[in-house]
């Protein structure tokens, strides 16, 4: 009930709805309008207006209503009988608790009997709920019912009335430049972080197609051709050999099973017609192209694996499948070992040859914080567990792997709230620890996505209760510094929750791309940002350097973002890094060897404070062992006269167990000697009875023969 009753996490998707911004009222709000891009005939020729609809899907509170009537809440008579036909007893209780929790309020009806069951356990399921805001339980609501009955909108369709927004639509008055007879492809745009839109012209940006990207550390919507496919979130992205392939998602509710390349080269979309695989005999599991969603992709070797995810029909346990990209066919991996439960939302993250889990919610909507690994190679599952205190149980969080040791684990969300915190798992003590993060650290959010270039780890989307996350920020693996890529404003794609993110190359250079998420609407573009590496390892000064962290000294850079960097590797093994200002090559080599003397005694003066400080920690440890020594003695003792006294008490029971054996027996012989003692009274009663009549007897014979002679009265009466 606890888990049921509490707050979903608030990021972007339309069963959490998290971001609440009115288009009207949001001046940086920008709409882009799904439509076919008019060809142009000839260079210069001016494109004309066009009118475009836009329907993503009622809003709340409106969503909330048709989930409620198609639920069946509509106040009938017959309402109750509906819904428990249609859910599951627990589910029916949970959803009349949270709609009787969105339309009427905190519970403050009086408790009904116990003889009436069914009024008990809905008045328990609403009062569980305690305060939750109005907001908030119809959101949840229609999570739950969208897990449910994923296909519960489209049905719902049909006699609920979605809002259309009619806008022109214009494309951008620039000319196309015309080389070898072929017009370029246009060039979309997207919001900068000072508010204003960033115009890229073709020639700035885009040659050859997609050819040079010249801007760095910007989010560009490039051209695309083809067929792009049905906007999404919460779907698995992955590239191999310049082709980014996504796999299944959800939109509107209904998961997705559709499988759709783009070829990197040509920036072509187009469907993959795959096939599938015999099922084992002995599997129960359900279909291997089943819909599913918030699930992970992983390239490996010449093939793509789908693991876990959320499914309509969900199994017991974690399912793999793979596509061949060779036969294009999907076949369900067997496994070895103990799999882990069936969940969506986990991190997946390849290491070597092995994958590792973390954490995720399960079919019964409970989280998870567990840590497993699949062994590629063998295909057999190995439950860990790891020492120190483990990340809180969470979904929707992102992973990286560092140095092919260390696992980061960064974000979530809770039913309660979202993290911002980090956590590092080494991969060979397997030991948690939570490092302190340094500078510009994140929002907390939950539906993000990240993706490793080199040691810089780039994190993108994702929201919390209130907005979206607007920064694309990126931390270094190894100094543990965080630092803002860019911004962008309004309602764009890479500020969504659920979107995918991959690394590609262009030009010798990575590129980011982003494709999916939902942020109001569902999202199926495609962005590309080229970072400049260099520039996101910009931080301030740190003073004091953390003891789990490695400390960092930066100055700015100019716009030619050529850096110089010095590394040294200090006590703890960290890499301390220190950049210095690379505006002209020459003054700088004279001001680097000016300040390197500062360097070295600052780094010498806090190497001896380490130093001295490790030594003081040495002392403090070995006066622990000693007490713990000391200790342990005492607790050797203490645990002999324990086993003593034990001996003792065990001889004492044994005796008192004799005595209450002798006790008893004495009790026997104690009731027969009472009956012997009323046995002989009464033989004694009876003896002298016998006594008296024979003593009356003697009396009356007394007489003798001299009585006899005379002839006695008495004895001749006795003759008669």
């Amino acid at each position: 009930q606890s888990s049921n009753s509490a707050i979903f996490c608030p990021t972007l998707s339309p069963e959490r709805n998290k971001t609440r911004r009115k288009k009207n009222n949001n001046p940086g709000f920008v709409s882009e309008i799904p439509g076919k891009r008019e060809k142009t005939e000839r260079a210069g020729k001016e494109p004309e207006m066009a009118m475009a609809r836009a329907s993503s899907g009622l809003a709340y509170p409106e969503r909330f209503y048709a989930a409620a009537a198609y639920a069946g809440f509509d106040g009938s008579p017959n309402s109750t009988a509906v819904v428990t036909s249609k859910f599951q007893s627990d589910t029916a209780l949970l959803l009349y608790a949270l709609n009787q929790q969105a339309t009427v309020g905190p519970c403050n009806t009086p408790k009904p009997s116990a003889w009436n069951a069914v009024e008990l356990s809905k008045w328990k399921s609403w009062q569980g709920l305690g305060n939750m805001v109005t907001t908030e339980a119809m959101r949840l609501f229609v999570k739950i019912l969208e897990e449910e009955d994923p296909g519960w909108y489209s049905r719902a369709s049909n006699f609920v009335s979605e809002p259309v927004i009619d806008m022109p639509v214009s494309n951008s008055k620039a000319e196309h430049a015309v080389e070898n007879g072929n017009a370029l492809p246009e060039t979309k745009t997207v919001a900068s972080e000072n508010g204003n839109v960033m115009e890229t012209q073709d020639k700035d940006v885009v040659s050859e197609g997609l050819g040079s990207i010249l801007v760095y550390d910007q989010w560009i919507a490039p051209p695309i051709n083809g067929q792009r496919p049905k906007a999404r979130y919460e779907h698995g992205a992955a590239v191999i050999q310049d082709k980014m392939y996504i796999f299944g998602g959800n939109h509107n509710g209904r998961y997705l099973s559709d499988l759709h390349v783009l070829d990197l080269r040509s920036w072509t979309w187009s469907k993959v017609e795959s096939k599938v695989g015999a099922e084992p005999p002995e599997s129960a599991s359900p279909s291997i192209l089943a819909p599913c969603a918030g699930h992970s992709v992983i390239p490996w070797e010449n093939k793509l694996i789908s693991i876990a995810g959320h499914t309509k029909d969900p199994s017991e346990t974690i399912q793999v499948k793979g596509f061949d990209l060779k036969t294009g066919t999907w076949s369900m991996l067997k496994t070895y070992g103990k799999p882990p439960v069936s969940r969506g939302g986990q991190s997946v993250t390849l290491v070597g040859t092995s994958l590792v889990i973390f954490g995720g919610e399960d079919a019964k909507r409970s989280l998870l914080n567990d840590l497993h690994i699949l062994d590629l190679e063998t295909m057999t599952w190995d439950e860990i567990d790891a020492a120190g205190v483990p990340p809180s149980p969470r979904s929707d969080h992102a992973a990286a792997v560092h140095a092919e040791r260390y696992l980061l684990i960064f974000g979530g969300g809770s039913h309660a709230t979202c993290f911002n915190d980090l956590h590092v798992l080494d991969l060979q003590s397997m030991e948690w620890t939570r490092p302190t993060q340094q500078g510009d650290i994140p929002t907390p959010r939950a539906g993000h996505a990240s993706v490793t270039v080199g040691e810089n780890w780039f994190i993108v989307g994702g929201g919390d209760n209130k907005s979206g996350a607007s920064e694309t920020v990126v931390l270094n693996m190894s100094t543990l510094v965080w630092s803002v890529v860019t911004s962008v404003q309004g309602r764009v794609p890479v500020a969504s929750e659920g979107l995918s993110l991959v690394v590609s190359s262009c030009n010798g250079e990575d590129i980011l791309l982003s494709f999916g998420g939902y942020n109001g609407r569902y999202n199926s573009e495609v962005n590309v940002l080229k970072p400049s590496h260099k520039s996101t390892l910009q931080s301030k000064i740190m003073e004091t350097p953390a003891p789990d962290s490695v400390s960092a000294v930066h100055n700015a850079t100019n716009a030619t973002r050529d850096l110089e960097s010095d590394f040294e590797v200090g006590q703890d093994s960290k890499i301390r890094e220190i950049v210095v200002d690379n505006g002209d090559p020459e003054p700088l080599k004279s001001r680097a060897n000016g300040n390197n003397e500062n360097f070295l005694v600052t780094l010498k003066a806090e190497k001896e404070e380490l130093e001295s400080s490790l030594t003081k920690e040495k002392m403090q440890t070995v006066q622990i062992k000693q007490e713990l020594s000391e200790a342990e003695n005492r607790n050797t003792e203490l645990y002999k006269e324990l086993q003593s006294v034990r001996g003792q008490l065990a001889s004492e029971q044994s005796r008192c167990f004799k005595l209450e054996v002798d006790v008893a027996e004495l009790r026997q012989k104690l009731q027969t000697m009472e009956a012997l003692q009323k046995e002989l009274e009464l033989l004694q009663r009876q003896k002298a009875a016998s006594e008296q009549a024979m003593s009356a007897k003697q009396r009356q014979g007394s007489g003798g023969v001299w009585g006899w002679l005379a002839g006695s009265p008495g004895h001749r009466d006795e003759d008669d």
